[in-house]
């Protein structure tokens, strides 16, 4: 018996310890998940560790290996998102325009599965009673409603996260792709590749760039 709670106790251990990793090397997006990854990397972990940790038929050494093989599965995919477009967008989604001009985009509300009344609570909820008082609702990665009045100037939400260009933005600014790439080639940068975060404020695309290798 003594031993057996040895054997949970060290599988206890390991598994805070490769949590504690994740969270500091991986990023510490899974505190507080916002995107499909740090959700399902979340549910993985507690399930191996909540399947493995009374089971006394695995070893200390094999539950040691199973965290490291899922560790490194996460840390693959995280880096493969994070320099690939697609793959980014495959796992995590983006966001939609649910309303655009005070209109409703039906088809957009259809596939992100949100009903009339929960399009409208959303809007109740931020103090917007009509549709037609909405320039556009964009609906994020982790399910918020980012709403833009009709007398907002600003976009509330980045032309360039990560590198990438949000494309559904553009229509909102009534700019192209050659204009946000001209706006990035006179601020002295090189490509999109370069920017970590920009932002449309007052006609003026504001960019933080990557830190200088």
């Amino acid at each position: 018996m003594g031993n057996t709670y040895g054997l949970i106790t060290i599988k206890f251990i390991l598994g805070m310890i490769c949590l504690i990793f994740q969270i500091n090397i991986l990023g510490k997006g899974n505190l507080a998940p916002t995107t499909a990854l740090d959700q399902v990397q979340n549910y993985v972990l507690g399930g191996i560790i909540g399947g493995i940790i009374y089971n006394s038929a695995i070893s200390v050494v094999e539950f040691i290996l199973v965290l490291l093989i899922w560790t490194v599965i996460v840390f693959i995919l995280r880096y493969i998102k994070e320099h690939n477009r697609w793959v980014r967008i495959a796992i995590d989604g983006r966001p939609q325009i649910l309303i655009r001009n005070g209109q409703v985009v039906v088809d957009n509300c259809i596939k992100a599965g949100m009903s009339a009344n929960d399009l409208m609570m959303r809007l109740r909820s931020q103090g917007i009673y009509e549709v037609a008082k909405v320039k556009s609702g964009i609906l994020e990665q982790n399910g918020q409603l980012v709403i833009i009045e009709n007398n907002d100037q600003d976009v509330k939400f980045p032309l360039i996260s990560d590198g990438q260009l949000n494309t559904d933005i553009l229509e909102l600014i009534h700019h192209d792709e050659q204009w946000v790439e001209e706006q990035v080639t006179k601020a002295g940068y090189q490509s999109l590749d370069d920017i970590y975060l920009g932002e449309y404020i007052h006609g003026d695309l504001r960019l933080v760039p990557y830190p200088a290798q």
